[in-house]
């Protein structure tokens, strides 16, 4: 081994502890009852240096900075999180020598990938970060602190995939690609880390029921329906060790999803992303994934069973129907309609429209409705409980829509359920729009330029929760999309972007929350 000369024995001796350099890097040198050692002084949490530390036990150093504390002896960090990197020393000849050789590239990939899990655990997003960034001074693939960020955190969402999932593959995607820095593509992997943790919060665990059955459409949609998460976590696995693919089960996922106007139309999305989550993972996460599909599927709340929204299943099967009579398709047709009008719109335009051209005056009207949401609405404290809606639902209708148009490409059997959902959308959302807004101040003149300024801004967003920073990800890119399908709703698209990635976005309900829980306790 390569052993630089750093210093005389007896002065390391009479100091303690001294710094030296070598091989171009800062190493602390410690003489003490407990013997000889040589550190990075650089602490492994903000930096601070460990020369300023403080040394008890004859091994234990620790960060004034932040306390962390290392046990030099044995390479253990006793508290916080990273461990800090220890050189072999030796005395020779009366010189003190170091070697600060680089270490193994696959032993600081498995400690990187090792301590990532450590971080989601405490749910250390600066760790998340650093783990990330050392993983790429290595050369290694970032994304792979999202596969293991996937395995660790399947078991511990109860209810299946959660938006950290959804967005984690739209991250990727400005990640990848070539025009994005360094910094920016590690801000990019630190958002979906950071989200992933968040959602797994909570410490406990609920694993999948171990079985494997051959796959089988009809029956993985009837285990669904069924609620049956061990049944078709089973054909699942039947699946892949049959050599499917992710894309292989997206027909029927997505009919899964669509068999319902299920969470608000997120069971689509999350179908959607998560075959596109597979495909840039690799074939190690489609079985996590899948699963952890499936299993929100099963637990998917039914909103077609709502009174608003119960002629869902009507309309689905007066579907293709020549109508009597039926409003003009445009936009404008469907504004001020409930839900049940707008899906019986939507269902007497199916005899004479294909479905593209109705999906074209859909995307339209939900956007106009963005741009002309009545934000005074969102931020009132004295509503109703059943009129708790806010930017969310609005933007929901263009991530939907572009996972609809995506789902009815692979299973275009799906238009028709796609399309009345997305009805579901534009008629809960007409009764909160201000229809004498003016919006003229959110008009975008150049497009481009516009995407281009508003994507720059995500890597910095500011926003203080990842729900919210998801949201903004996920919407810009459902809406640029949604715009080069649509080129007629483009106008409306772009200033509805506009509106809503500069709207001041409400969260918390401090006040709301109280009025509202004391009259529905008073009322127990």
């Amino acid at each position: 081994m390569p052993w630089t000369d750093v210093m005389g024995a007896e002065e390391l001796a009479a100091k303690g502890k001294a710094v030296a350099r070598a091989g171009g890097l800062q190493v602390l040198l410690i003489s003490s009852d407990a013997g000889l050692f040589a550190c990075a002084n650089r602490c492994p949490h903000e930096g601070y240096p460990l020369s300023e530390g403080v040394l008890t036990d004859g091994c234990v150093l620790t960060c004034n900075w932040h306390n962390w504390k290392f046990d030099l002896a044995r390479g253990e960090t006793l508290v916080g999180g990273d461990r800090v990197r220890r050189f072999p020393v030796r005395v020779e000849a009366g010189r003190v020598l170091v070697d600060v050789s680089p270490e193994d590239p696959a032993t600081r990939r498995a400690r990187a990938l090792a301590g990532v899990r450590r971080a989601l655990e405490d749910e250390d997003q600066d760790r998340l970060v650093r783990e990330t960034a050392r993983l790429m001074k290595l050369g290694a693939d970032p994304a792979e602190a999202v596969g293991e960020a996937v395995a660790w955190s399947v078991e511990r969402l109860e209810f299946g995939t959660q938006h950290s999932f959804a967005g984690a593959v739209d991250w990727l995607a400005l990640h990848d690609r070539r025009s994005i820095n360094a910094e920016r593509k590690l801000a990019a992997i630190g958002e979906v880390l950071g989200h992933i943790a968040d959602d797994a919060h909570g410490g406990g665990c609920f694993p999948y029921v171990a079985g494997e059955s051959p796959w089988d459409a009809g029956r993985f949609l009837a285990a669904i329906e069924v609620e049956d998460e061990a049944g078709a976590a089973a054909l699942i696995r039947g699946g892949l060790a049959r050599g499917m693919g992710a894309r292989d089960f997206l027909p029927t996922l997505v009919r899964a999803a669509l068999a319902h106007y299920g969470d608000f139309g997120h069971s689509l999305i999350y179908s959607v992303k998560t075959v596109a989550l597979i495909e840039r993972l690799g074939t190690a996460a489609a079985e996590p994934l899948l699963l952890s599909l499936a299993r929100s599927l099963v637990y998917m709340t039914r909103e077609d069973l709502l009174p608003q929204f119960r002629d869902y299943a009507v309309q689905r099967a007066q579907w293709g129907e020549r109508a009597r009579s039926a409003p003009p398709l445009e936009a404008g047709a469907l504004t001020g309609r409930s839900p049940r009008q707008a899906m019986a719109a939507v269902a007497a335009w199916s005899g004479s429209h294909p479905p593209q051209a109705i999906f074209a005056v859909l995307v339209e009207a939900a956007a106009w409705m963005l741009l002309h949401a009545d934000e005074r609405v969102f931020l009132r404290a004295d509503g109703k409980l059943a009129d708790n809606v806010n930017w969310l639902d609005f933007t929901h209708a263009l991530t939907f829509a572009e996972s609809g148009r995506r789902a009815a490409k692979v299973a275009p059997d799906t238009w028709p359920p796609m399309l009345l959902q997305l009805a579901c959308f534009v008629g809960r959302n007409a009764a909160y729009v201000d229809r004498d807004l003016d919006v003229s101040a959110f008009a975008v003149a150049e497009p481009r330029v516009f995407v281009a300024r508003a994507t720059e801004r995500l890597f910095d967003h500011g926003a203080e929760r990842f729900i919210l920073s998801v949201h903004l990800l996920k919407t810009l890119t459902a809406g640029d999309v949604l715009a080069k399908a649509v080129p007629a709703a483009a106008p409306t698209l772009h200033a509805a972007l506009n509106r809503f990635l500069n709207a001041r976005i409400k969260r918390r309900h401090v006040l709301r929350t109280a009025r509202q829980m004391r009259a529905f306790v008073a009322l127990e």
